[in-house]
Formats: structure tokens, C-alpha cells, sequence
């Protein structure tokens, strides 16, 4: 299943990393997953309920470590 956030939500939601880059909807391999990822570091944070967890601790992907 897909994300499904508001538009305008999605706008200004960003990696909460240093670069606070723009996020996407899905993962590089799934691009339905529920999940967002960053477009410059390339970390994965899931959607749980609708509810973005953008917490670095719990991302996973290429700069997650």
C-alpha cells in the first residue's frame, strides 16, 4: 500500500538530518511502501497509521549506519 499524505504536508515535511533534504513516497526497491526516504542521504523512514516516524535512530538505509 501506498503513502497517502496531504499533498501540502508532503511539501514541507524533510529529513531531519543535517541536510534537511525533501522526502519521497516509498523506498528505492518498493515504491508503494509505506514509507518516506530522503532524496539526498537515502534514509528510510516508515509510515505507521498515516503518521510519518522521522526519527534518525529508527530510519534505515544507506546513512542510516
Amino acid at each position: 500500500m501506498a503513502v497517502t499524505l496531504d499533498p501540502k504536508l508532503l511539501d514541507v515535511l524533510a529529513c531531519p538530518s543535517e541536510d534537511h533534504a525533501p522526502l519521497r513516497t516509498g523506498t528505492p526497491d518498493d515504491p508503494e511502501a509505506d514509507a518516506l526516504t530522503c532524496t539526498e542521504c537515502g534514509r528510510v523512514f516508515r509510515v505507521e497509521d498515516g503518521v510519518p516516524v522521522l526519527l534518525l535512530d529508527e530510519a534505515t538505509g544507506p546513512a542510516a549506519g
